[in-house]
């Protein structure tokens, strides 16, 4: 399957966070509201869902994990991805999906709020931390829409992965922005 460790999942993740942080931070308002002919979403609503988004994973993670611990299976803090998960991940770079309504964008929240809710999660998985390394839970999932059933170290992997996508769709806004 894979040699990645929890440990270099959370270091993938805080690089693409950090990415993230530095392409928007100095954005003013009206280029987080641009909105490129043919898009949904600005700036600032997909740093919205990518906080929406990462609230549910969190979640879901500590419920799956918690599963795991109570089973009582240990792990040696080696992630363990499946095949069909590396296999629908490649599938997902190639594919533009539309999120589920329960993860759109409000528009209400601020760029800071958004970031503050993200800055939660980010300290909420922190948290489950010592259980990803500690706890085998690979017999423990939660459908996701496109990627099937996922475990916790699953869960987790894919918030970078997906912070990442929406970290690309940001360059290319911002590329838009500059030709516009």
């Amino acid at each position: 399957m894979n040699n990645q460790t929890i440990a270099d999942i959370y270091a993938t993740n805080d690089k693409i966070r950090h990415k993230l942080k530095e392409t928007i931070s100095n954005l003013n308002d009206e280029q987080m509201a641009f909105l490129p002919e043919g898009e949904k979403w600005t700036i600032a609503h997909i740093v919205e869902h990518i906080a929406i988004v990462e609230d549910g994973m969190s979640r879901i993670s500590a419920k799956l994990l918690t599963q795991a611990q109570s089973a009582g299976k240990q792990s040696s803090g080696q992630a363990i991805l499946t095949e069909n998960f590396a296999k629908k991940a490649a599938e997902a770079r190639e594919l533009k999906f539309e999120a589920p309504d329960r993860v759109h964008p409000t528009g209400k929240s601020s760029i800071a709020e958004s970031l503050a809710k993200m800055e939660e999660n980010r300290q909420a998985l922190e948290k489950l931390r010592p259980l990803f390394e500690s706890v085998e839970c690979s017999d423990f999932k939660f459908p996701h829409p496109f990627m099937g059933e996922l475990s916790a170290h699953e869960w987790l992997a894919l918030v970078g992965g997906h912070e990442a996508r929406h970290l690309a769709q940001i360059e290319k806004i911002l590329v838009r922005m500059t030709n516009a």
